[in-house]
């Protein structure tokens, strides 16, 4: 492996990673990207993309299965061929990460392919295949990531006891699947399975499913994951577990209740760590919090001068399109430029169906800040919903009462991700609930409703 002097090293090449390597090529600094083997982190590779292909190909067979007869499209005898439903979600991932070492090489960035170190600020020790080697750089920038937490009573083995992760890659739907947390991994992968014929068995430690959610919207996703046949047991903490054979027991405590579950795989999504082993952190002066995530500044900068962090190793929302903004952001006030993120404008998806999407507020923070007022819209009565046979859900608008501002758009519906894209932007420059109202919107669609919920915040709601 080559030395360099360079002007930035990125250690990950996550979608924060890769996003910061590319705006600092773009701004004309020298870049490296330490990554171990393949491009794209855990988000295009094991997280993001590889899930969500396997939550549309889950459904589709679903649908075609359960929705479509009454529309006149009959398949009775449809049938899922998994390898070639993992085959398709391997390609898709493939040509992603493909595209990453495409637009590294147009924008001539250097991928050093490797374990990296921090020796001290400046110097970046990065073991790779051809030996070991050091690097100078006037930045580093962290952006490692994070992986599944492992619960010491029930640690992963890979076989019976999964992460998130491994439950990409089952060769076959488990009869009886039992998921640990009812986050949003935790319902996106158990769809997933559900749909393609487990019975599934979420735990979750708490009172509902996603806890972040608006707790309204979160409850509505509940009862249609109910409908579809997923089981949930909730202020349910999981004990223990033991295989044998191909069996797991897992023992659980509801309460002062005890009880007991015999399932065919244990799928844990208890939530993610910082992934910072082996970065020599502590050796470097790098802060670390109790939980171990990297402390940073408001500019991303640790404390130790010339070494920046962002993504999930800092903690909060861990979203790719997060780690993306703090990326750019980093290196735009590396190069001296003003730059920050608006986290209040940073949106949020449950890939589940109907998918659950939000920005901003949820409905309880919002009304700890003072008096708000809240606009609804059910897909019941939206035109093209209908024609779609896509009528479940509906959209919530948060207002402030005082000045009409836009506090928080929650969306529970087929097209939900692509729909909060408009309230994000709403969000972003500060709109009101009566400039979404008032805003055109072709009809029909989809995002209809969240005109007339805006229109029902003051009371101008015209179709219900």
């Amino acid at each position: 492996m080559a030395k360099g002097n360079f002007d930035l090293i990125v250690i990950g090449a996550g979608p924060g990673g890769y996003t910061a390597a590319i705006r600092a090529a773009q701004l004309g600094m020298k870049v490296a990207c330490v990554e171990r083997e393949f491009l794209g982190g855990t988000c295009l590779n094991i997280g993001c993309i590889p899930s969500k292909a396997l939550l549309d190909s889950s459904y589709r067979f679903y649908d075609l299965k359960h929705h479509l007869a009454h529309r006149g499209i009959k398949a009775e005898n449809a049938t899922v061929d998994l390898p070639v439903m993992l085959a398709f979600k391997d390609d898709v991932v493939k040509k992603m990460t493909g595209g990453v070492g495409y637009l590294f090489r147009k924008n001539k960035i250097e991928h050093l392919i490797g374990q990296g170190r921090i020796i001290a600020s400046g110097n970046v020790e990065v073991k790779g295949p051809n030996g070991t080697d050091t690097c100078a750089a006037k930045n580093i920038l962290i952006a490692t990531g994070s992986a599944p937490i492992e619960l010491p009573s029930i640690p992963f083995d890979g076989r019976q006891i999964l992460s998130s992760t491994q439950a990409l890659s089952l060769t076959e739907a488990p009869k009886r699947l039992m998921v640990i947390g009812g986050g949003y991994i935790g319902v996106e992968l158990g769809s997933v399975w559900n749909r393609l014929g487990s019975e599934v068995l979420v735990l979750e430690f708490l009172p509902g499913i996603l806890p972040p959610s608006d707790r309204e919207m979160a409850g509505a996703l509940q009862k249609s994951l109910e409908k579809q046949g997923i089981k949930f047991r909730f202020n349910t903490i999981a004990d223990s577990a033991q295989v044998s054979g191909e069996k797991v027991r897992v023992n659980f405590k509801t309460g002062t209740e005890t009880g007991s579950e015999e399932v065919d795989k244990v799928l844990v999504c208890v939530g993610r760590r910082p992934v910072t082993e082996g970065l020599g952190l502590i050796e470097a002066g790098v802060m670390p919090d109790r939980k171990g995530f990297v402390l940073v500044d408001s500019r991303f900068a640790t404390n130790v001068p010339g070494i920046y962090a962002i993504g999930d190793v800092i903690g909060g929302l861990m979203l790719a399109h997060k780690a993306e903004e703090e990326g750019v952001a980093a290196v735009e006030i590396m190069a001296g430029r003003s730059a920050h993120v608006n986290y209040a404008a940073c949106p949020a998806v449950v890939y589940t169906h109907p998918e659950l999407a939000q920005v901003g507020l949820t409905e309880e923070e919002a009304a700890r800040q003072g008096p708000i007022k809240i606009g609804k819209f059910p897909f019941t009565a939206n035109g093209r919903a209908r024609g779609m046979d896509e009528t479940e859900g509906f959209v919530k608008v948060i207002g402030d009462a005082k000045n009409d501002r836009l506090l928080g758009v929650h969306i529970l519906g087929a097209d939900a991700s692509n729909m909060i894209a408009e309230a994000t932007l709403a969000m972003e420059f500060a709109a009101s609930v009566e400039d979404v109202g008032s805003a055109f919107h072709a009809h029909p669609t989809m995002p209809e409703a969240l005109r007339e919920a805006a229109l029902a915040a003051n009371h101008l709601a015209r179709q219900i």
